[in-house]
């Protein structure tokens, strides 16, 4: 995401709803671990502790720094990149905030402070139901669209005259939420949510990932593609800077972790509110399909019961296919599950058709959420 300027409470409101500005005392653990960050030598006190008290936390008494162990190799990786495409003396800066983004005028680039510790993974896996960057494939992925944003600031590339012709104007203002086409040949897919439709900056952002990528293959993958030449265009741009230095240094760091002071289960509240702002309407007829009402399925599974057994497996399905957010397709599950229960349903069809159809109506429904102009702008 390309943070656009405006106060740091503008952009709390706006794009993360990152919670109040409560200032709680620091809360000192009474459980410490055995395991050490190995870049200052300190020993993380929280590591081993329960969640409730790690939600108790300030995230500035985390403690942690983007040099850790878990982060340092991949950060490292896209430096290698870089510099294998003559990029060499472009290095975006990197440092742990909330959320990934990369802010208007610094070249350099935010990562979750999830990343830098399995114990906080697993917290954030918990608590929103997913991992954004969790797997080393993906990490890349988002450092690698952070990088197009913190590349495009550096070398002001966006008041070029061949970047707005092929993608468009810098200065639109940013959708709270944009409607994707899936099926549009105009853009590169990188990204889920087909993220590249979000704004200008995001194309050329997810563009530039795509270039960037060792073994993209991107001149075959996207031949025929009216997208195949905003990758010509990015790999004119790049040709164009390569062996030069930037022409912005900024090396602040808005939003680290070690200057917000709220909690972090403030954070996840605020985090869990977003995912659930909103969810399609379920139409009774579809899970009549599958489940039934009727008393001689009464010896049967309930249709609740079915859905909660096989609803790890139904969220993780569909967030695959369409990108949508585990958390908000869970709340979807959720509403499914309560109707279910409100209209006293029960299995009406063999358990492998339920949970075939189970996903397949639940697919339908996020998209058509994603179609209706939902898909928010996060990235």
């Amino acid at each position: 995401m390309q943070l656009r300027g405006g106060l740091r409470e503008e952009f709390r409101g706006e794009f993360r709803g990152a919670g109040s500005a409560l200032r709680c005392a620091c809360y000192h653990l009474a459980m410490p671990s055995r395991s050490r960050s190995r870049e200052t030598g300190q020993r993380v006190r929280w590591a081993a502790t329960t969640d409730d008290k790690l939600l108790s936390m300030r995230f500035c008494d985390l403690g942690l720094t983007v040099d850790s162990p878990h982060l340092r190799p991949h950060v490292r990786q896209l430096f290698h990149e870089l510099a294998d495409r003559g990029l060499e003396q472009f290095r975006p800066h990197c440092w742990l905030s909330t959320e990934w983004f990369s802010p208007d005028g610094v070249p350099g680039i935010a990562v979750p402070f999830y990343l830098a510790h399995p114990r906080l993974k697993r917290l954030e896996k918990k608590q929103v139901l997913q991992v954004e960057g969790g797997t080393a494939q993906s990490l890349m992925q988002i450092l690698r669209h952070e990088a197009g944003h913190a590349i495009d600031t550096a070398y002001r590339l966006h008041y070029r005259k061949a970047w707005r012709e092929a993608f468009g104007s810098f200065a639109d203002p940013y959708p709270d939420n944009y409607k994707p086409r899936p099926g549009s040949r105009n853009f590169v897919t990188h990204l889920p949510w087909w993220y590249a439709q979000a704004h200008p900056a995001e194309d050329f952002a997810e563009t530039f990932a795509v270039w960037l990528a060792p073994g993209s293959r991107w001149k075959a993958r996207y031949k025929g593609w009216p997208a195949l030449r905003k990758l010509e265009v990015v790999e004119a741009l790049m040709a164009d800077i390569a062996n030069t230095p930037p022409k912005v240094r900024s090396t602040r760091r808005p939003e680290s972790i070690n200057s917000i002071t709220t909690t972090l289960g403030e954070h996840y509240f605020d985090k869990r509110m977003r995912y659930a702002d909103s969810f399609p309407d379920f139409f009774d007829t579809d899970l009549h399909k599958i489940f039934s009402p009727d008393p001689r399925y009464s010896h049967r599974p309930s249709a609740a019961g079915f859905l909660r057994t096989h609803r790890a497996q139904m969220r993780e399905s569909v967030a695959r296919w369409t990108g949508a957010h585990a958390y908000t397709i869970d709340q979807v599950l959720r509403d499914m599950i309560d109707r279910c229960k409100e209209l006293r349903l029960r299995l009406a069809v063999p358990r492998a058709d339920a949970q075939r159809d189970a996903i397949l109506m639940l697919t339908v429904q996020t998209m058509n959420y994603l179609q209706g102009g939902h898909q928010p702008v996060a990235m």
